[in-house]
């Protein structure tokens, strides 16, 4: 199974917007930090010019046999110091769900990222309702770094915040 990661391209955002947002209902949006209630962008919305998405280097479709799948992505937690650098995985195909995708688009992703900048830790921030990011966390070699007890709400119930990360120097 060849997996890539790739930048988006204007001309691709409305493939990629079929994939990732044009069912509100998917179960992604169930996974994926749901105690946010984010609206997912409209297609007219996502195909404007300035789309945070297009030829962003810290988002990234993953790629499976040439078929887009999802997306891995990296934000700053302290900007602008810019010095904290987390990231994340969307797998919007739940088709591929445990199949090995995610795992391997994050170690791919991490690589690249301790690649493009200088910091000596990288983090992925979760919660305790998403038991696969928890275990795709693990599985790569992240070390669980803090876990702030019931502080999302979702469903009528509190969960925790989960916080990983890795060095530099462990991942190398």
């Amino acid at each position: 199974m060849i997996i890539e990661l790739k930048k988006l391209s204007i001309e691709q955002a409305s493939d990629f917007w079929e994939l990732a947002f044009s069912d509100s209902e998917a179960d992604w949006t169930k996974w994926n930090g749901p105690y946010f209630y984010d609206v997912l962008p409209s297609k007219k919305e996502f195909e404007c010019s300035d789309n945070e998405y297009i030829e962003n280097p810290f988002r990234k479709v993953i790629w499976v046999e040439k078929k887009m799948v999802g997306m891995v992505f990296a934000y700053y937690e302290d900007k602008p110091i810019n010095r904290w650098l987390d990231i994340g995985i969307s797998i919007y195909d739940h088709s591929k769900w445990n199949s090995g995708i995610g795992t391997s688009a994050l170690k791919l992703w991490v690589n690249e990222l301790f690649d493009q900048v200088d910091l000596p830790h990288i983090g992925l921030t979760t919660w305790s309702g998403n038991e696969g990011m928890l275990r795709v966390a693990e599985k790569i070699g992240f070390q669980k770094e803090a876990q702030v007890r019931k502080v999302r709400y979702w469903k009528g119930c509190y969960w925790d915040s989960i916080k990983y990360g890795v060095l530099r120097s462990e991942w190398l």
